[in-house]
């Protein structure tokens, strides 16, 4: 058990990483989004440089984090299968599998860019970008607070949060159109 602490060290170290890939990940999607209404050569250079950014960062950083994070998180309820009778950790589990349907969607989105498939708008994308927000913050909680009653605090508060990052972005927007390069 005295590697116990290097495995969680690790974890951790890969659960940011990941959710690094997965909050720059829709920031690409929405400027390939926009990249691809605007006029030639433009729009052909803009698209082919976010392909190329998206595609490293997507490969090189977020799968591979996403999959260290995992298998890290799996040696570590090896180690203590008692958290699995924890009601928190189940309230946890259930947002991790939240977290990966995230990036699974995010993987297919991945996919239709990198195609030149445009299916979503860029003020979706700006919304869809505060899933993994939400959901970091769920864990956050949860794994701070360990406690199963605290936790509906917590999704309200997730709630709430929410909110107002709607209301964030549809004041960014009205800034933005006021002044179109803020």
């Amino acid at each position: 058990m005295e590697y116990y602490n290097y495995i969680k060290a690790l974890h951790l170290i890969f659960v940011v990483t990941w959710f690094a890939g997965l909050f720059y990940i829709p920031r690409l999607f929405i400027y390939h989004i926009e990249a691809s209404k605007k006029p030639s050569p433009d729009k052909e250079i803009l698209t082919d440089q976010l392909k190329l950014m998206t595609k490293r960062l997507w490969k090189i950083i977020t799968w591979p984090s996403a999959i260290l994070c995992t298998l890290f998180a799996v040696w570590l309820l090896v180690l203590q299968p008692i958290w699995l009778q924890q009601p928190w950790m189940l309230v946890k589990l259930l947002f991790v599998v939240l977290l990966i349907l995230y990036h699974l969607k995010c993987h297919q989105i991945y996919k239709q860019l990198q195609r030149d498939e445009v299916k979503y708008t860029s003020r979706f994308m700006r919304i869809w970008n505060e899933g993994a927000t939400l959901i970091l913050f769920a864990v956050v909680f949860l794994v701070i607070l360990k406690n199963a009653f605290n936790w509906i605090f917590g999704v309200v508060g997730i709630m709430v949060l929410g909110i107002l990052l709607m209301l964030g972005i549809r004041l960014y927007r009205r800034i933005q159109q006021k002044n179109p390069r803020a």
